[in-house]
């Protein structure tokens, strides 16, 4: 006897990395013969129906009478922050991940009335979300709650594991207790305010100077060989996939031949949707590379018409990154946890340059695991950065144990855990 045709609500944040993943898992459900629903931020509209979902927007701010690109709002808040990215973990906290956090909040704020319309209209067996901020509308509704932490991991906070945000190494203990103490200082007014109206929407109190409730059923993304889960165990709620990587609909890239041909190694370059803003660092990533004997793919972002590729180099605004992480030898990343998690999904070794939030741990967390190495984004020499393309690529070693890391994670089938599981939630709600 089959089982019956579940109805699935997502709330991905209005980001690649989120609302990629959130995709990916939708698809097998939708496989599975379920109805899936996207409440997805206003700029995604038109995307997600051409994918196959049925959508139900949301807007996180007043409308604009401009169309906007998919995850626009983040696009344009990062670019006028940018300048902030050259301060240290500690001094950013006042400067990005505050101001980040009011952002967000104003956005729950704005679209609550709008989610519990959607939540009435579509009925949903589960409702599942993948952000960093509460929206109350999710826990009060009728339905299951499960969360999913696509971000890096350490969201979810233990006294034997680094700060989320920090960046700072595992056995740096000293570290730890400052950085608390200044996200302390600068956030707990911001988070008590945030709570007290968390609650006025008939919400449970938030977790200590934690923005986001636990769910029914939790669900992080995050290679086992990178995970913190023997510093900090979680309760059985908590339920890990090692990656979630969907099958993109895009054509595969039109490679040069000597890209494909295996006459040189094959760099993969990427500072996400958001990173690649950054016009300066993309030029000085692409000039110390000009000159290697090394192919490089260049993921190009939004601003792809403002920098020039060298001739050892090829690139497109969007590139099907999921269909050309396999090829590559070698990635150069800003840590962002999609990608992190992809890398090693396909068993790549990882140069990561942080910009902001969780980059610094997972840049932090490849580092110290030794499936690749962190540099100083906005200090790193020429020379620096050749040496660890250099030394990476020749270190058969580290090659064949991300390789292996990656074969282990892709027989996990991420993709189909996250399914089964909020498949379960569903069911155990009806019994």
């Amino acid at each position: 006897m089959s089982e019956p045709t579940r109805t699935f609500l997502f709330v991905p944040e209005s980001a690649y990395g989120p609302t990629n993943n959130c995709i990916g898992i939708g698809h097998e459900l939708r496989r599975r013969g379920h109805r899936v629903v996207f409440a997805a931020e206003r700029s995604w509209q038109g995307k997600l129906e051409a994918l196959g979902f049925d959508e139900d927007l949301v807007d996180l701010e007043p409308p604009s009478d401009q169309e906007q690109d998919a995850g626009q709002f983040w696009k344009d808040y990062i670019k006028e922050i940018a300048p902030e990215f050259r301060k240290t973990t500690a001094e950013q906290l006042e400067t990005v991940t505050l101001p980040i956090w009011q952002a967000l909040a104003d956005g729950a704020r704005y679209c609550e009335p709008q989610l519990k319309q959607i939540i009435a209209r579509v009925r949903p067996d589960v409702i599942i979300e993948d952000n960093v901020i509460a929206f109350p509308a999710l826990v009060t509704a009728e339905a299951p709650f499960v969360r999913i932490v696509s971000c890096n991991p350490l969201e979810i906070p233990g006294d034997d594991i680094a700060p989320v945000f920090s960046g700072l190494a595992e056995d740096d203990r000293a570290g730890w207790a400052a950085f608390r103490a200044e996200y302390e200082r600068t956030h707990r007014s911001f988070w008590a305010e945030f709570n007290a109206w968390v609650q006025e929407q008939g919400a449970p109190p938030l977790p200590d100077l934690e923005f986001i409730h636990r769910g029914d059923r939790n669900l992080y993304v995050y290679p086992e060989v990178l995970d913190y889960h023997a510093a900090r165990p979680l309760d059985s709620t908590w339920h890990r996939l090692d990656s979630s990587v969907r099958e993109t609909e895009q054509e595969p890239a039109d490679l040069p031949a000597s890209f494909t041909d295996g006459s040189r190694p094959l760099v993969y370059f990427s500072l996400g949707s958001l990173g690649s803003a950054d016009v300066s660092l993309m030029q000085r990533v692409i000039d110390a590379l000009a000159d290697q004997p090394v192919n490089v793919i260049v993921s190009k972002g939004p601003l792809h018409d403002e920098f020039e590729l060298a001739a050892n180099m090829w690139g497109a605004e969007f590139v099907p990154q999921t269909k050309l992480l396999p090829l590559a030898d070698l990635v150069i990343t800003h840590g962002g946890n999609n990608t992190t998690t992809e890398a090693l999904h396909f068993g790549k070794p990882m140069i990561v340059l942080p910009l902001f939030w969780d980059q610094y741990d997972n840049a932090q967390r490849v580092h110290e695991c030794g499936f690749g190495v962190r540099l100083d984004t906005y200090r790193f020499t020429p020379e620096q950065l050749q040496n660890a393309v250099r030394d990476i690529l020749s270190d058969t070693a580290l090659r064949d144990r991300a390789a292996s890391a990656g074969a282990e994670i892709r027989e996990r089938d991420g993709l189909s855990a996250a399914a089964d599981l909020i498949e379960q939630v569903a069911a155990q709600a009806r019994v």
